[in-house]
């Protein structure tokens, strides 16, 4: 696994520890759902029923594929097995990617503007500094927007252990000045 992985893995892991209450649980998922949707406030309600049944699926099959000693949480150890099996979570990366970027295009013109990419990357728990670097590593159009593709490709990219120098590394500690 490459180091660069490993560093998104750990971050992951903090963001998806919603209560930060040192493990990952349905709860942390129904929060980050919350405020997500709560961000997202032109988007029309079938855009955000898709991210929450995305939140709940990728829960699901946190659960399901890590929880090693069926305790109904995934601890700090059991999430590190995430980056190491792509397979298993290629399909609810790739739901939870093209979710949250179509949530980003309220009027389906196939564009995420820069306001609503940082509100929902901050209600998911990034860093300003590091959401800024990032919307300007996906190159954004002289109207400051991205395209919905752009964003999904970098989410999937963001989950895959294989992948480094990826803009999504932008979000992992202190952003290039």
């Amino acid at each position: 696994m490459l180091t660069e992985a490993a560093q998104r893995v750990e971050l992951v892991f903090t963001l998806f520890d919603a209560n930060r209450n040192g493990v990952i649980e349905a709860e942390d998922f129904a929060l980050m759902s919350a405020r997500v949707v709560e961000a997202a406030t032109d988007s029309g309600e079938p855009a955000k029923q898709a991210i929450r049944a995305a939140f709940r699926r990728y829960w699901a099959t946190l659960e399901r594929e890590l929880d090693a000693d069926g305790d109904g949480v995934v601890s700090r150890d059991e999430f590190r097995a995430f980056v190491q099996a792509p397979e298993r979570f290629g399909p609810t990366a790739a739901e939870f990617a093209q979710a949250l970027s179509a949530l980003g295009d309220p009027d389906g013109d196939g564009y995420v503007e820069r306001p609503l990419f940082v509100a929902l990357m901050t209600a998911i728990g990034f860093g300003p500094a590091n959401i800024d670097a990032l919307f300007d590593a996906f190159g954004p159009t002289p109207d400051d927007r991205i395209t919905v593709a752009t964003w999904a490709d970098g989410i999937r990219d963001f989950y895959a252990p294989d992948k480094a120098g990826i803009p999504g590394d932008l979000l992992v500690g202190t952003p290039i000045a």
